[in-house]
């Protein structure tokens, strides 16, 4: 929900609502209103907003902007993106480890056997 994001944003770049009302030009109700779903900001609030670090795409999609990633995650995604698929499915695989509840698959299917990482089989000699 809109609201959610935009309190979520709000909080993480460390605003009070007075103050995000402030920069917003418009009143802590108003702010308030946003965050309940009951109203929302314009464009032309979400750009002031953005002006001090808000992630207006993320207020208004749920996706998050490459603009508002740190630079290692910058960097990760950019290795990502340009890496072959095997060695996507590897990392993939690396940062999920463990985290699938016991008798379970991950949702990350992995070609072949399903034992290769970056092309190479484990067993492999």
């Amino acid at each position: 929900m809109l609201g959610d994001r935009l309190k979520e944003e709000r909080e993480r770049i460390g605003l009070t609502q007075p103050v995000f009302a402030e920069l917003a030009g418009v009143k802590k109700r108003t702010v308030i209103d946003w965050e309940k779903g009951v109203s929302s900001p314009t464009a032309l609030q979400l750009e002031a907003l953005s002006k001090v670090g808000l992630d207006a795409q993320y207020v208004v999609t749920g996706a998050r902007s490459v603009a508002s990633l740190e630079n290692a995650e910058q960097e990760l995604l950019k290795l990502f993106r340009s890496a072959p698929l095997q060695v996507q499915h590897a990392v993939l695989g690396a940062l999920t480890a463990g985290s699938s509840p016991a008798g379970t698959q991950p949702s990350i299917k992995v070609s072949g056997s399903g034992n290769r990482v970056a092309g190479k089989d484990y067993h492999e000699k």
